[in-house]
């Protein structure tokens, strides 16, 4: 009889060893950096309701637009953060097309946040001693233009996330160049108080299946100079959340996944999001202080949320997860990290949180 499958941190943490140490030998250490840019994919007639949506719900700025033969973006920015650039494709190939929808998706095809972008000091050479290991790329070669090299990896067939590395040649983060033109149209700030206190991007949370759970998270620290840092398990939920860190940089990466095998019908939350939504990014996370007014304040403004706010000062952290958006399907995450909290996550906040996604 076949053993059941569960995972298991201590054969994580040996291959995450190993691949350390692979690193090393391959002297990939020190050639990736923290997140510049999270690309998020959306319908053609659902760029401007995404990005105002964008706008009045974190802190971010309406930054630059931009207009290829293939696509109309724009940039939108916060001091100190990651970049998202909202990108509706108008002709060529759409890589994400092989990933299978649920039925909550098959209206948004193609909105989804697609791929995330960091900072590289020799793209060559980082693409060079990336396909030694097997990697692919989108493209044969590094796309250079005269603001920027650049080389990002097919989807993930464990986490369906493209992952970019880009190296800057013309000042950071400009964008336009090559085929790519600043485009003449832009998108007011809602001027609220409360948007004012929501801050830099501080996680991303995939969700991928309980058995590419450590195929997701090595692939993921293979390509980055990431490490991994902690695990918190959710027995009752069927659920692990695991966290991935950059010294310096206020973005962390989040894989979620079950702990095994289920049932029909005992999945739970994380297996049953897939099973609606399809292998994808979750919740965005912003930092926020302070939260409670800012809760208040959106709520005011009309948005809903899939639970109150958890956790306390004294625990160190307090947040909570909007109901996903109309515009883009995203949850936001609000999160105020307390002074002298030296974790990432608490186990009874990770619980509320994961269970609060039944609610989707």
């Amino acid at each position: 009889m076949a053993q059941e499958f569960r995972n298991d941190d201590s054969v994580l943490r040996a291959r995450v060893e190993t691949l350390t140490q692979e690193r090393k030998r391959l002297e990939l250490e020190g050639l990736v950096g923290g997140l510049e840019t999270v690309i998020y994919g959306v319908d053609q007639d659902r760029l401007e309701p995404a990005v105002a949506d964008f706008l009045n719900t974190t802190g971010y700025l309406f930054g630059t637009a931009l207009e290829s033969p293939d696509a109309k973006s724009c940039v939108l920015r916060l001091p100190g953060s990651a970049d998202f650039l909202f990108r509706s494709r108008t002709a060529g190939a759409f890589p994400f097309a092989q990933e299978p929808l649920g039925p909550k998706t098959q209206h948004m095809p193609r909105t989804r946040v697609e791929t995330m972008v960091f900072l590289c000091q020799d793209v060559e050479r980082f693409a060079a001693i990336q396909r030694t290991r097997g990697v692919r790329f989108l493209t044969p070669e590094v796309v250079r233009t005269d603001s920027s090299l650049f080389i990002q990896t097919e989807p993930s067939q464990y986490s369906a996330l493209s992952f970019g590395f880009v190296q800057w040649t013309r000042g950071n983060r400009q964008y336009a160049g090559g085929q790519t033109r600043e485009a003449d149209w832009a998108m007011p700030k809602p001027d609220k108080a409360h948007l004012r206190n929501i801050g830099v991007f501080d996680h991303a949370s995939v969700r991928v299946h309980a058995r590419d759970r450590d195929d997701a998270i090595l692939e993921f620290l293979g390509l980055t100079n990431y490490e991994f840092s902690m695990a918190v398990y959710v027995d009752n939920l069927n659920s692990i959340t695991n966290v991935a860190r950059y010294a310096g940089d206020p973005y962390a990466m989040v894989i979620t996944s079950g702990l095994g095998e289920a049932a029909a019908g005992q999945e739970g939350p994380t297996e049953k999001f897939i099973q609606n939504y399809g292998r994808r990014i979750h919740h965005l996370a912003f930092r926020t202080d302070p939260v409670v007014q800012t809760f208040d304040g959106l709520k005011a403004d009309g948005m809903q949320f899939l639970l109150e706010l958890v956790g306390s000062e004294e625990e160190g952290l307090r947040q909570t997860f909007s109901k996903p958006s109309a515009q883009t399907m995203m949850v936001n995450e609000y999160i105020q990290r307390y002074e002298g909290f030296d974790g990432f996550f608490t186990k009874s906040n990770v619980t509320l949180l994961t269970q609060a996604t039944e609610n989707q």
